[in-house]
């Protein structure tokens, strides 16, 4: 109607549809990341550009393999690992078998496209590199190689062993619709015959690790060949479809055999994710088992100190200071509060992840010990201050809090605090009494005093 104006939202009059649009992605993206095919404990820790990225790649891996032999749900994905076999096999009843042949492989399956994008990793890329497999698919292999050992894997993805020149210092190519520069775009019939032995592949690589005997890298030997990769509709830039291209199927294995105190110790290690602020954001199945805690109970209000001993807090803290400085904690043992109220001592080393040259997310593997092994470290440890209260590095934690009130920490007034549920009111009590939850102080505040 003419001279009537349109109600304001702030006036009740209409709803925001910018805070709609939200919404309706934010349910879009949560139903699209229950459709990948992976465990809901690993879909619930994707951000919404992996949940992107995983659906593209499974999408591609999908269209390769044309739907058979598997169908989509939590437990096919397996089926993917063993690409030669994808033909041959039909049904669900062999995951546990794939399972076990995957377990018993000294090393993972990994697919590579000629741009160098990783097409496929089989999970047991984990236990070699420490990376989830969900960190590495549809992303750029070369983000994983030692620098110098780049150009030896790029030759290798090339048919001809001779790619062409790539300026030094250029990006590695990325997960566009042009082709990146180390990719050649060739017609099937000028190549060789796809089981000609001129494919065969077997190479070594330095990838990086995240494990703690690596020293930040493993060598692996890749042995696989080339065969082409069906059914990715790639185009070319005047749109016109191009045939399917050579890819490198390979397994990789360690170049230095396991010793028999790391196959010992291999089905014990449990790695979690966490915020750079060590909030938790992800448990592996073993963690679960270990510590009893589910990944919605380790999300709790705080900052992930709050299941730490308070005698270690300072120690950790110390070595959290150190790998936001270096890009890694190095070996830190201390003790963990279990959900049975229960402390039990790991072995853990803490590690930078980037992305775009920017620190992203800390990933922490962890090895439980033995109490008397703990015991032993705790013995060794220095027990100067690991920084003055004077720096920025104290006051990050909150280390110029009044000293008298050390000896009160567990005064709760007749009220017990629980440390297996703490509670975002018992975080509004620690800042009206001015502390900050996520501070060490506001951790050992939310403990339990039964627990020592």
């Amino acid at each position: 109607v003419p001279g009537r104006t349109r109600p304001s939202p702030a006036e009740g009059g209409g709803s925001n549809p910018s805070k709609r649009h939200r919404e309706r992605l934010n349910r879009e993206l949560e139903r699209l990341a229950g459709l990948l095919p992976f465990p809901p404990e690993v879909v619930a820790g994707l951000d919404k550009l992996s949940v992107l990225r995983l659906s593209a790649g499974f999408l591609r891996a999908r269209s390769f393999f044309g739907g058979k032999g598997w169908a989509p749900s939590h437990r096919s994905p397996a089926l993917l690992a063993i690409p030669a076999w994808n033909c041959a096999l039909s049904g669900q009843g062999l995951y546990p078998l794939i399972s076990l042949l995957l377990q018993a492989l000294n090393g993972f399956v990994l697919v590579v496209t000629s741009e160098g994008l990783i097409f496929y990793s089989s999970h047991t890329i984990q236990d070699y590199l420490g990376f989830h497999q969900t960190d590495v698919m549809h992303q750029s292999v070369f983000e994983l190689i030692h620098t110098d050992d780049q150009p030896e894997f790029r030759r290798n993805l090339h048919w001809a062993l001779d790619p062409p020149h790539a300026p030094e210092g250029e990006p590695s190519p990325a997960a566009g619709k042009s082709l990146g520069s180390s990719a050649v775009i060739y017609k099937p019939d000028q190549l060789p015959p796809e089981n000609s032995s001129f494919l065969e592949r077997s190479f070594v690589c330095r990838f990086r690790c995240l494990l703690d005997n690596s020293s930040g890298f493993l060598a692996l030997n890749l042995q696989g060949r080339l065969k082409f990769l069906h059914g990715q509709n790639e185009r070319s830039e005047d749109g016109s479809v191009l045939p399917p291209q050579l890819a490198l199927f390979a397994i990789s294995t360690p170049l230095r055999p396991p010793s028999i105190l790391q196959i010992r110790t291999k089905n014990m290690i449990f790695r979690t994710k966490h915020k750079l602020d060590f909030t938790p954001l992800a448990c592996d199945a073993k963690g679960k088992i270990v510590l009893g805690y589910t990944e919605a109970e380790l999300r709790t209000c705080g900052s992930g100190y709050q299941f730490v001993h308070a005698a270690d807090m300072l120690y950790c803290a110390e070595n959290h200071v150190r790998m936001m400085k270096t890009g890694e904690s190095g070996l830190t043992v201390f003790r963990l509060l279990t959900k049975d109220n229960r402390w039990k001592w790991v072995q853990a080393n803490a590690r930078l992840v980037y992305r775009s040259g920017k620190p992203e997310y800390i990933v922490v593997t962890q090895r439980p010990l033995i109490d008397e092994e703990g015991g032993e470290h705790l013995r060794k440890r220095s027990v100067h201050l690991p920084f003055t209260f004077a720096t920025g590095e104290a006051l990050l934690y909150q280390s110029a809090h009044p000293l008298p009130g050390f000896p009160d920490l567990f005064q709760s007034k007749g009220k017990s605090r629980k440390a297996k549920k703490p509670s975002c009111s018992q975080v509004g009590c620690s800042q009206k009494n001015g502390t900050d939850p996520r501070s060490l102080l506001g951790a050992v505040m939310r403990q339990d005093k039964a627990v020592y």
